[in-house]
């Protein structure tokens, strides 16, 4: 394998969403508010902050609009917000964020059982969406949920990621796009394989995310592997804390721990301090009702700072 010529990498965040949705337990907005304040400390340039959703879905986000208030207009972090719907995008732009996640679903029913639609109605609030925000879907990320497997339909046919992809990417041509192995299931060639194959639908100016899991043990191997092809966010969860709630199986998110750990021992940099992410990680995982898996984090401290 020949890494990306590139000499760095951005680890966005996505603890904050992602993970703390994870956990049934209501968190103390305080609490969140200050872990998320130490991952900005620790250095990282972006991040979801959480997910304008309906309370009832998700009532872990019932506080979204109070730590929206509170990070907004916060300068050295890009903090997006996740809407699952038109209407999620609506309160995020009156919150004052244009700097949305939209997430679809490649696999029917996976889609169904994620956000109760079909993906062509999915797709008909992302037109709504970009309608809305203006500007050809500048300043937000489409994530392509299942793209490699689904937990109901098995493995996901290339062909279908292509196809709903090339309709995103009709509807919403300056996004940015992330594909998502929902179960970590993937492995390394076939997700250096899938980017490359999206990549030749997509503009030159087209810019990717990866979203792993380390469910089998692959999420740093295939992230690495996805920076190859030319990814250049790599999406991930300090402590690893997360996994789908609709993705029954899936276990947390890649750690972002043991992801600054491999990129910076490569010589492609993070941004991230690594001391002060696991300081971080530590506080997530000490989380009552969390579930996190990293490597990095359980190494004797002075071997991982060494």
């Amino acid at each position: 394998m020949s890494l990306s010529s590139s000499p760095s990498v951005t680890l966005l965040e996505v603890a904050p969403r992602d993970g703390f949705q994870s956990i049934a337990v209501p968190l103390p907005t305080e609490l969140k508010v200050s872990i998320i304040e130490d991952l900005v400390a620790s250095g990282v340039t972006r991040m979801e902050l959480g997910s304008f959703v309906s309370p009832k879905a998700i009532p872990q986000m019932a506080d979204m609009a109070a730590i929206a208030a509170h990070f907004k207009g916060r300068e050295g972090c890009r903090m997006s917000v996740l809407v699952p719907n038109a209407k999620g995008a609506s309160m995020a732009l009156q919150a004052g964020y244009r700097d949305l996640v939209f997430v679809v679903s490649v696999s029917e029913a996976h889609n169904l059982n994620n956000v109760r639609q079909t993906v062509a109605q999915s797709l008909d609030q992302l037109r709504a969406i970009v309608s809305e925000a203006g500007h050809s879907g500048e300043g937000l990320r489409v994530d392509l949920a299942t793209a490699f497997d689904c937990p109901f339909e098995g493995a996901v046919a290339l062909d279908s990621v292509g196809r709903v992809f090339s309709e995103a990417l009709d509807i919403a041509p300056k996004a940015e796009f992330a594909l998502c192995d929902t179960t970590g299931r993937a492995d390394p060639l076939t997700v250096r394989h899938r980017f490359q194959r999206m990549m030749e639908l997509a503009s030159p100016q087209t810019v990717w995310a990866f979203h792993g899991h380390d469910t089998f043990g692959m999420g740093v191997a295939n992230a690495l592997y996805a920076f190859d092809a030319g990814v250049t966010i790599i999406e991930s969860a300090a402590a690893g804390l997360g996994g789908c709630p609709f993705a029954p199986g899936a276990t947390g998110n890649t750690a972002t721990e043991d992801l600054q750990f491999a990129f910076e021992e490569g010589g492609i940099a993070t941004g991230i301090d690594r001391g002060k992410l696991l300081a971080a990680a530590d506080r997530i995982a000490a989380l009552p009702g969390g579930k996190t898996a990293s490597h990095l984090r359980i190494v004797p401290r002075e071997r991982a700072m060494a």
